[in-house]
């Protein structure tokens, strides 16, 4: 007779079953999330319940040093595990999800390197219509 799986089991939602870590969760604006499984509180002060949120059971992030609501990367004790809390609050995990790819970023710089040898051919140009000699090394 098979027994259904307990907390933390290969189907439990809190385990994510063996192998798998549980992924960053900032907030859509790319805040840090108070609860976000790598969230924490410096001060041991961060308590994790279920209330009742516009007729609808929701996790709540709160703090027993103040009695009230965490407020999230914006106190003093707020640090990340994956040390990707930046100063101003956000997640550095969620620029890294927003971020460029390899080929844009590659496209970028050879852009910026045919600008930067079109103004050096100009400079050259207007060096030698002033009678000024250019160096071949400097091209």
């Amino acid at each position: 007779m098979s027994r259904p799986a307990g907390p933390g089991g290969p189907t439990s939602r809190r385990g994510g079953g063996p192998g798998k870590r549980p992924q960053p969760q900032p907030l859509p604006n790319g805040r840090c999330n108070p609860l976000c499984p790598y969230f924490r509180c410096m001060n041991k002060a961060l308590t994790i319940t279920r209330r009742i949120v516009r007729g609808r059971m929701q996790r709540v992030a709160l703090c027993r040093m103040v009695g009230g609501p965490c407020i999230g990367p914006d106190c003093q004790y707020a640090a990340c595990a994956m040390h990707a809390l930046l100063p101003d609050g956000t997640c550095a995990y969620a620029k890294e999800k927003g971020s460029k790819s390899a080929e844009e970023v590659e496209k970028e710089i050879l852009e910026e390197l045919k600008k930067e040898e079109e103004e050096l051919r100009r400079a050259e140009r207007i060096m030698r219509k002033h009678g000024f000699e250019v160096d071949e090394d400097m091209l």
